[in-house]
C-alpha cells in the first residue's frame, strides 16, 4: 500500500513538473517571438538576452487571464472599488497637502520654471507625484521587466503590454535607466510619477540639463515629464480643473455627464452656486464645463473644465482626477470640500457590470461593459430611475439592481 502511495505521489510530482516545464517553455517562446520587433526599435541582442534570460511570469499579479482563477474584486484598482468618501478621504488629502506645501517651497525654482516653459501649475504636478508615489516615499517592489512580460503574456491587454515591455528594454538599451531602478506597479508604471515606458519616450524631459532623462532619480526630470504629458494632452493655461458647486434642490443628476456642457457663467445662472461663495475669475465664466456628481446626490458636485478631462486622460478614473485636482487645490492653499460625503455602499464590479448589461439591452446605456460606475453609467442609471418612478439619485445600489432583475 505504501509503495502504491509513493508511486502515486511521484506520478503527481512528475505531472506537475511537466506542466510547469511546458508553461516555462511556452513563456520562453513568447519572449523570443518579440525579438524581431525589439530589433526594429534598436534594441541589441545583448540587451534583449541579458534582461529576458531566465525570466519567469509573476502569477501573483492581478488582471491576468489564468484558467480557473476567479477575479477577486477586492484586488482591483482602488479608484474603481472604493466609495468616494473612502478614496478621497480628508485625512489622506490633508496629510499629503501638508507635505506637498513643503515640497512646493523646496522645489519652488523648478516648479516656477516648469510652469513658465510647459504651462502646468506646480501644485498640479505635485499632486500627481503625491498620489502616485507619496512624493517618492512609496517603495515599489515589483521588477518592471518581469511585470510587463507577465502582463504581455497573460494579461487582459496583451498587445499594449508587449509594446510597453519592448520600450522598457529600449530604455535600458538607451541608458535611460538601470534594471535595478525599474521597479513598477502591477501594471508596469515606473518612476516618481508612474510613467509607462512608451509615455517616457513620448513625454520625457531632461529638465535638470544633465544630458539624460531620468524619471527614477531626478525630481526635475520626473515633474517636468509629467507636466509635458499633461500639456501635450491639451492642458489649458489659467483654467482651473473643476469648481465645487452647490446644486439646485431640483437637480436632474442624469445631466451629470460630459456630453452636457454649458459655460460656467450659464451654470451659475441656472442655480449652481460656487462653494464658499466664490466668484469666477477673469474670463473663466465663458469656459465650457460639464457637471460631475461622483456619488450621485450623496456628495459634493463639481463643474469640470477641459483640464479635468486632461487629468482623466492621465488616469481614467473620476475619483483619481478628483483626488489629484483637490490635492492640487489644497497644496495651493484651498479649503476642504464644503459639502461632505455621505456614506454609501460601493457595489462590486460584477454587480455594476450586470447593471450596465441590463441598461444596455434597454437602450439606455451604450458605453463599455467594464463594471465601473463612471459618469455615463450613473447618468444611464438615473434615466432608468426616472422611467420607472424610482428615487432619482444616480447611484448604483443593490435595491435598484434587484428592481432591474425583476422586470
Amino acid at each position: 500500500m505504501a509503495s502504491l502511495l509513493r508511486a502515486f505521489v511521484i506520478f503527481l510530482f512528475a505531472l506537475f513538473a511537466g506542466t510547469e516545464a511546458r508553461a516555462d517553455a511556452d513563456f520562453d517562446r513568447f519572449i523570443q517571438s518579440l525579438w524581431p520587433r525589439a530589433q526594429e526599435l534598436g534594441i541589441s541582442r545583448r540587451t534583449f538576452d541579458a534582461n529576458t534570460r531566465g525570466l519567469e511570469p509573476d502569477l501573483s499579479l492581478p488582471d491576468l487571464e489564468l484558467p480557473g482563477r476567479k477575479v477577486d474584486p477586492s484586488k482591483g484598482q482602488a479608484e474603481f472599488i472604493q466609495s468616494p468618501e473612502v478614496y478621497v478621504s480628508e485625512k489622506a488629502i490633508s496629510n499629503l497637502a501638508a507635505r506637498g506645501r513643503k515640497l512646493r517651497d523646496e522645489h519652488a525654482a523648478t516648479l516656477k520654471a516648469i510652469e513658465q516653459k510647459i504651462g502646468v501649475p506646480g501644485p498640479v504636478i505635485l499632486a500627481i507625484w503625491g498620489r502616485e508615489t507619496a512624493f517618492g516615499g512609496h517603495t515599489l517592489t515589483l521588477d518592471g521587466i518581469r511585470t510587463l512580460a507577465t502582463q504581455a503574456y497573460l494579461g487582459r491587454r496583451k498587445d499594449q503590454f508587449r509594446e510597453e515591455l519592448l520600450y522598457a528594454l529600449k530604455m535600458l538599451e538607451d541608458g535611460h535607466a538601470k534594471r535595478a531602478d525599474m521597479k513598477s506597479s502591477w501594471a508596469g508604471a515606473m518612476g516618481h510619477t508612474q510613467f509607462l515606458p512608451s509615455d517616457f519616450y513620448r513625454h520625457g524631459v531632461d529638465f535638470d540639463g544633465d544630458g539624460k532623462i531620468d524619471v527614477f532619480n531626478s525630481i526635475p526630470d520626473a515633474l517636468a515629464s509629467a507636466a509635458r504629458q499633461l500639456a501635450e494632452k491639451g492642458w489649458k493655461r489659467g483654467v482651473r480643473w473643476a469648481l465645487e458647486v452647490h446644486v439646485p434642490d431640483n437637480v436632474d443628476c442624469t445631466i451629470a455627464e460630459p456630453r452636457f456642457t454649458l459655460p460656467l457663467g450659464e451654470w451659475e445662472k441656472r442655480g449652481y452656486k460656487l462653494a464658499y461663495g466664490r466668484k469666477h475669475s477673469g474670463g473663466e465664466a465663458g469656459e465650457s464645463a460639464s457637471l460631475l456628481m461622483p456619488a450621485g446626490l450623496y456628495g459634493p458636485a463639481f463643474l469640470t473644465t477641459k483640464n479635468y478631462f486632461v487629468l482623466k486622460d492621465y488616469n481614467f478614473s473620476d475619483l483619481y482626477v478628483l483626488f489629484v485636482g483637490h490635492l492640487a487645490d489644497r497644496i495651493a492653499g484651498g479649503k476642504p470640500f464644503e459639502r461632505a460625503w455621505d456614506k454609501v455602499t460601493q457595489l462590486q464590479s460584477g454587480q455594476v457590470e450586470e447593471m450596465q448589461k441590463i441598461l444596455s439591452t434597454r437602450g439606455i446605456y451604450a458605453d463599455k461593459l467594464d463594471g465601473k460606475a463612471g459618469m455615463l453609467t450613473r447618468s444611464a442609471l438615473g434615466k432608468y430611475q426616472k422611467t420607472n418612478g424610482l428615487k432619482l439619485d444616480c447611484w448604483p445600489t443593490a435595491a435598484v439592481l434587484n428592481h432591474m432583475r425583476g422586470r
